[in-house]
C-alpha cells in the first residue's frame, strides 16, 4: 500500500513539474526543430515576394531573421532551397534544407491550387518530422470554419482578424508569377558547398531569443493567417509523399535523441530577442521616415522645376509677344502710307487730265462766248482745288477711298461739262440771235398794235 501511495505521489510530482515546465513556454512552442522556422513569417514573406527566386533569397537572408534552422548540428544555419513541382494546375513548392553533399530534409511545402473560375487557394504545410502531423498555416479565408474542429488554433486578444478570398490570393505577385504563360518552372540550383555569393552562414540563435524577436510580430501574423487542420488539396498526400518528399534519417535520429533540445537552454535570452525587435522596428521606422522624406523632397524638387519651366516659358512667350508688337505696330503705318501713296497718284493724274481738259474749253468759252460756258468753267475751277486738296490732305485709307470716287466724278463731270459748254455756247450764239431778234420784233409788233388801238 505504501509503495502504491509513493508511486502515485511521485507520478503527480513529475506531472506537476512537467506542467509547470510547460507553462514556461508560450502557445507557439512545439518542442520540435520546426520551432526555429516560423511558418507564419514564411507565409507572410511568400505573400510579399514577386518571384520564387526572390523568395528564396529573402528566406536565407540574416536580416529577415526567419531561418534559424541547424538540422545537421554543425553550429551554422542551414541553407534552404526552393523548388516547384507542377502537377496540372497545382504547384507544390518545397522548402528543403541542405544538410550534406547528398543529404537533404524537407522543411515545409506550399500547395497552390488554381480552381476553375480563376480562384486560388494556398496552404503552407510543415513537414511532420519537424512540426508534427497537420501543422498547416493558411490565410484567414472568408468562410465559416468547421464548428466540429477543435484543433490547435492559436487565438490572441486584441487581434482584429482580416479575412481574404481566393480571388485576392490569386492577385498575390508570386501567384501571378507562377501562373503566368511565360513562367519557367523554378528549381533551385544550389547544393552543398555551392551557394550564392550573397549568402554567408551565421550561428543560430537560441530559441527563446528567436521567439522573443518574433513574439511581437504574432499579432500581425494572426491578423492575416491561421492554423488549419487538414490539407485542402485532396491529392496532396498521394502526390507529395509518393514522388516529392525528401527526408533525412539522421534528422529523425537526432530528434529522438534530443539533440535539438539544447536550443531551449537559454530562456533568459528572450529579453535580448525582444530588444532586437525594438531596435529593428526603430531602424525600419527611421528608414521609412527617411524614404518618405526623400520622396517628399523629390516631389518638391519636381514641382519647383515644373513651376520654373512654366515661368520660363511664360516669360519667353511674353518677350516674344513684346518683340512682335512693335513690328506689327510699325507695319500698319507703312501699309497706310503705301495705300495713301497708291491713292494719291491716281488723284494727281486725274487732276492733270481734268485741268488739261477744262483749260481748252475754258479758253474757247472765253473767246467765243460768254454766259453759259463761264459757269461750268468756274465750277470746274472750283472743284479742281477741292479735288487736289482732298488727295493731298487725306491721312487714312477711308479718306483715300472716298477721294478716288470723288476724283472720278469730277473728271467725268468736268469732261462732260466742258465739251457741251463749247457746243452750247457756240450753238447758242447763233441760235440766240435769231430768237432774240424774233422775240424782240414779235414783241414790238404785238405791243404796238394794242397800243394803237
Amino acid at each position: 500500500m505504501k509503495k502504491f501511495f509513493c508511486t502515485t505521489v511521485l507520478t503527480l510530482l513529475i506531472a506537476s513539474a512537467a506542467i509547470a515546465g510547460r507553462q514556461d513556454y508560450p502557445e507557439e512552442y512545439l518542442g520540435l526543430p520546426g520551432d526555429n522556422l516560423n511558418l507564419y513569417a514564411v507565409m507572410n514573406l511568400f505573400q510579399e515576394s514577386e518571384t520564387l527566386e526572390a523568395f528564396e533569397r529573402s528566406l536565407n537572408e540574416e536580416n529577415t531573421r526567419i531561418n534559424n534552422l541547424d538540422l545537421n548540428n554543425d553550429g551554422y544555419v542551414d541553407y534552404l532551397t526552393v523548388s516547384d513541382y507542377v502537377n496540372g494546375n497545382v504547384h507544390t513548392i518545397v522548402i528543403r534544407s541542405v544538410l550534406d553533399r547528398n543529404e537533404f530534409q524537407d522543411v515545409a511545402v506550399f500547395t497552390v491550387e488554381q480552381l476553375r473560375n480563376g480562384e486560388v487557394q494556398i496552404q503552407l504545410i510543415g513537414d511532420e518530422a519537424l512540426y508534427g502531423r497537420n501543422y498547416i498555416v493558411e490565410p484567414n479565408y472568408a468562410e465559416t470554419p468547421n464548428p466540429g474542429y477543435k484543433g490547435r488554433t492559436v487565438q490572441r486578444k486584441n487581434v482584429t482578424v482580416v479575412t481574404t478570398t481566393y480571388y485576392e490570393v490569386a492577385a498575390w505577385p508570386v501567384i501571378r508569377f507562377i501562373y503566368s504563360p511565360r513562367y519557367v518552372v523554378w528549381r533551385s540550383s544550389w547544393y552543398w558547398g555551392y551557394y550564392p555569393v550573397y549568402w554567408r552562414p551565421w550561428k543560430p540563435f537560441f530559441w527563446h531569443y528567436y521567439y522573443g524577436y518574433h513574439y511581437h510580430w504574432y499579432p500581425h501574423y494572426y491578423t492575416y493567417y491561421r492554423h488549419w487542420h487538414q490539407p485542402r488539396w485532396i491529392h496532396y498526400r498521394d502526390y507529395y509523399y509518393g514522388s516529392v518528399r525528401v527526408y533525412s534519417p539522421n534528422v529523425s535520429h537526432r530528434i529522438t535523441a534530443g539533440t535539438y533540445k539544447q536550443t531551449y537552454s537559454r530562456p533568459e535570452s528572450r529579453r535580448d530577442g525582444e530588444a532586437l525587435y525594438a531596435k529593428t522596428v526603430e531602424t525600419r521606422s527611421r528608414s521609412v521616415s527617411s524614404q518618405q522624406a526623400e520622396a517628399g523632397r523629390r516631389q518638391s524638387a519636381t514641382t519647383a522645376a515644373t513651376q520654373s519651366q512654366s515661368r520660363t516659358r511664360s516669360t519667353e512667350t511674353s518677350a516674344g509677344s513684346d518683340r512682335r508688337s512693335p513690328a506689327t505696330a510699325g507695319s500698319r503705318p507703312v501699309s497706310s502710307d503705301t495705300r495713301r501713296s497708291a491713292t494719291t497718284q491716281p488723284s494727281t493724274r486725274t487732276q492733270t487730265s481734268n485741268e488739261g481738259r477744262s483749260s481748252a474749253p475754258a479758253t474757247r468759252t472765253q473767246t467765243s462766248s460768254s454766259g453759259r460756258s463761264n459757269a461750268p468753267a468756274a465750277g470746274s475751277e472750283r472743284r479742281s482745288p477741292a479735288t487736289t486738296g482732298n488727295s493731298s490732305v487725306s491721312s487714312d485709307t477711308r479718306r483715300s477711298a472716298t477721294t478716288q470716287p470723288s476724283t472720278r466724278t469730277q473728271t467725268s463731270n468736268e469732261g462732260r461739262s466742258s465739251a457741251p459748254a463749247t457746243r452750247t455756247q457756240s450753238g447758242s450764239s447763233g441760235r440766240s440771235s435769231a430768237p432774240a431778234a424774233r422775240t424782240q420784233s414779235g414783241s414790238s409788233g404785238r405791243s404796238s398794235a394794242p397800243a394803237a388801238r
